[in-house]
């Protein structure tokens, strides 16, 4: 059994709580939130003791931390339980800026702390199956991949400026989804952006609609196009275009049913949003969590995988602020 803490108990904190509920092999037995309601309700949901990060820290009953905490505090706590020995399962990303990022996997390495990254989305079963194919050359060697991503609705302006912007807070899942099926490691990157759905957003710096072009070195190509307004619902897909054929991965409903009548064909709509949308994917890849603590085996996605996603997202700023594309530094 591996003892968990959960740092952090908002919408993402309760995400995981569940899927630690529901994984055999784990229990969680300790929240801390800086807001004692938020972590008093999870505590009691849960039956887990709430604690502050100082008793967490120097727990003998906690193997691991599942950090959900802001953004800006991520590589702070990551250094801190790496020099306490707990295994460190952490929400992407590792920090908005590079050299931190850099700076705190330097302690990683230091410590040998076994650090795992939260890109979900490569746990999701429709999309594990997409990967299959591809490594069973179904489809032969990949040459094009599209990957659609849109929420539902923005978010509000109080995110949105402490977000990073969307390259380093949305798009960098997909960046990473780029990269994990590609096969080749991107060398420059091609950034269209503009706010589209709410104007006001660029006078935050920042945008809701965005197209990026990824190239590799021999020529693969991989488009992202990403909106923050959908008014059909979460839209998640992926198509991917090999020498052999094709193979794609369509949006999830919460029931797979067509109903044709006079009026015309109707399905049901799409899941509303990641908690549900990716319900499986958050089990996943907690349970792949404890089998690589369990056998020894290498964190996938690592913190370097965090680093290079981070990385791709810098160089489409970079693309913005050219009107180029960008090397992949």
């Amino acid at each position: 059994m591996t003892n968990i803490a959960l740092l952090g108990c908002g919408r993402i904190g309760q995400v995981h709580a569940k899927a630690i509920a529901r994984t055999p092999g784990a229990s969680l037995v300790a929240v801390a939130d800086a807001m004692a309601p938020a972590a008093t309700r999870l505590a009691a949901q849960y039956g887990a003791e709430m604690r502050d990060i100082d008793a967490i820290e120097a727990a003998a009953d906690v193997d691991a931390v599942v950090i959900c905490t802001p953004t800006d505090t991520h590589a702070d706590l990551i250094e801190r339980f790496s020099r306490a020995g707990k295994a460190i399962f952490c929400e992407k990303p590792v920090d908005l800026s590079e050299a931190r990022v850099r700076a705190c996997l330097e302690v990683v390495r230091q410590t040998g702390a076994r650090l795992m990254i939260g890109f979900n989305r490569r746990f999701d079963p429709h999309f594990v199956a997409l990967k299959a194919a591809i490594d069973a050359g179904r489809i032969g060697e990949v040459e094009q991949i599209t990957i659609t991503s849109r929420d539902p609705g923005l978010p509000p302006a109080s995110y949105i400026k402490v977000s990073g912007g969307i390259f380093r807070d949305m798009t960098i899942h997909d960046f990473d989804m780029a990269r994990y099926l590609l096969g080749e490691e991107v060398v420059s990157v091609y950034a269209s952006a503009a706010a589209l759905a709410d104007p006001s957003i660029r006078d935050l710096g920042d945008y809701d609609t965005a197209t990026v072009v990824l190239t590799t070195a021999s020529g693969r190509q991989a488009t992202i196009l990403n909106s923050r307004r959908a008014s059909y619902g979460y839209d998640q897909r992926i198509e991917v275009h090999g020498s052999l054929g094709m193979v794609q991965a369509e949006n999830q409903r919460a029931a797979d049913i067509e109903v044709a009548t006079a009026a015309g064909y109707l399905k049901p709509p799409l899941l509303d949003f990641f908690m549900t949308r990716y319900t499986a994917a958050y089990e996943a890849e907690l349970g792949a969590f404890l089998a690589a603590l369990a056998d020894g085996t290498a964190m996938s996605p690592s913190g370097e995988d965090g680093l290079a996603a981070l990385k791709l997202a810098e160089a489409a700023l970079e693309s913005l602020r050219t009107g180029a594309a960008a090397p992949v530094r």
